[in-house]
Order: C-alpha cells, then structure tokens, then sequence
C-alpha cells in the first residue's frame, strides 16, 4: 500500500489540472451518514411516512405536498448541522491553492468544500443552505433551517421557497452540466474519485473520458463501484485517511 500510495502521489504532484470527484463517503468523515436522496438518505428503506426517498424528496411532492418534502429537507439539515469539513476537504482546497487548474466535482449538498476553500467548485446537486423562492428572485444562504417555519414562505411574495437543491425527477442544472463538459473538455492531468459509487453517468463519465485519453485514474474508496475495474489505482480506504497518506 505505501508503494501504491508513493506512485499516486507522484501523480498528484506532477499533475497541473486535477479533477476531484467527491461523493457521500468523504462526508462520511466528517460523521455524516453515508446516505442517499438529496445527498443521499434512507438506503433501501421507506421514510417514516411509508413512502420512499425518491418519492418523498421529488419535484412533484414538493409542489403538491411542500411540508412532506421540507419535513425530511429538515432531517437531512439536522445531519449537517454542527458537522464541518474534515482533513479530507482541506487537503483538496490545499491542492487547488497550490495547482490553481484543480477542479471539484461534488455530489454532496453539505456546503464542507466551500467552508474548506476549494473555489474551483461544481456542486452538481446544489447546495442545501441556499435557499430561492419558486415564485420571484428572492434567494438567500442560511446557516440552518432553525429559523424556518415548515413549509417556509418568501419573506418577499410569500411564496414556497425551496433549498436550491436537485430533487428526483428534476433536471440536472444546464449551466453547471455546460462548465463540467467545458473543463474535460479542456483535458486533466489526473482523475480523483473519493467516496463515491459513481452510479450517476455524469459522474463516471469524466473517468471513462480520462481511460479514453490515457489520463491516469483513482478511486479512493473502502468498497467496490461501478468504476472500481476501470480505474488505475485503487486505494481501499477512507476518504480522509488516503487523501492525508497521499498529502504527507
């Protein structure tokens, strides 16, 4: 495993532009569950309410019942709250510090890259704090949602407001998918994915273009994905323990 740990290493130093491609399980060391939904919750179960996540947490239910939808926005907000960002995070904003061409792709809707430093920043999923109203252009980041009555209503229209997130059965945001395809597009010297299964096709595809390019891959995670066979190197551990190895 040193040797291993060594040769990636000498990938991350020699690289100029890097993509991190983070999920669930580098959150996980921050302690937050390593779940699904809106960041992922509820693996294989139904919510309390008898219903299933994707049910639960979708476009549709937040339009026709908003309480449901904001009644487990709120768990979700309740597993963030008091959590930071770990090890992990900080190594990666280090690294864009140091090689400015470093980019992050993040499943994750907990808002720890941003309070980490990293800039060069895609939050595909959005951010659970950032709030907008559906009805006007009132929008506002939050702390936490101790403050919200549920379902909470612009303090501007009064209409529903809603975490600037993606629910199931909404579209990915077009700007966002554009600066993803623009920066693989441009090339990466090295391809970090950390903590997650990548079952998404926009989040294996920079690795499959990377394998199409000859660009050197990684996968830090303890199990095995849907891009374990494919990658270069595999490191089976943490996200926070292999990111601070490969960093000393």
């Amino acid at each position: 495993m040193v040797e291993l740990i060594d040769e990636v290493a000498g990938h991350i130093k020699a690289a100029e532009r890097v993509l991190f491609i983070t999920g669930a399980g580098l959150s996980a060391d921050s302690g937050l569950p390593t779940y699904r939904g809106v960041g992922g919750l509820y693996e294989g179960e139904l919510t309390k309410d008898e219903l299933p996540i994707e049910v639960v947490l979708s476009g549709s239910m937040l339009n026709e019942r908003p309480e449901l939808t904001w009644k487990h926005v709120l768990e979700i907000e309740k597993a963030c709250r008091g959590r930071a960002p770990n090890r992990g995070h900080e190594i990666i904003a280090e690294i864009e510090r140091e090689k400015p061409g470093t980019w992050v792709l993040t499943q994750n809707v907990d808002g720890f890259h941003r309070l980490a430093g990293s800039h060069n920043l895609i939050e595909i999923h959005g951010h659970l704090l950032d709030l907008l109203c559906t009805r006007c252009d009132w929008a506002e980041q939050v702390a936490n949602f101790t403050h919200l009555l549920l379902p909470p209503l612009c303090p501007s229209c009064q209409g529903p407001i809603r975490p600037d997130v993606v629910f199931f059965e909404e579209m990915l945001p077009e700007q966002k998918i554009e600066k993803l395809y623009a920066e693989v597009d441009r090339g990466f010297d090295l391809i970090v994915s950390v903590g997650t299964t990548s079952v998404f096709p926009y989040i294996n595809e920079p690795v499959l273009a990377a394998k199409r390019a000859k660009t050197p891959t990684v996968e830090i995670n303890p199990g095995e994905t849907e891009i374990s066979a494919l990658v270069d190197y595999r490191l089976k551990m943490g996200a926070a323990e292999a990111l601070s190895a490969l960093w000393e």
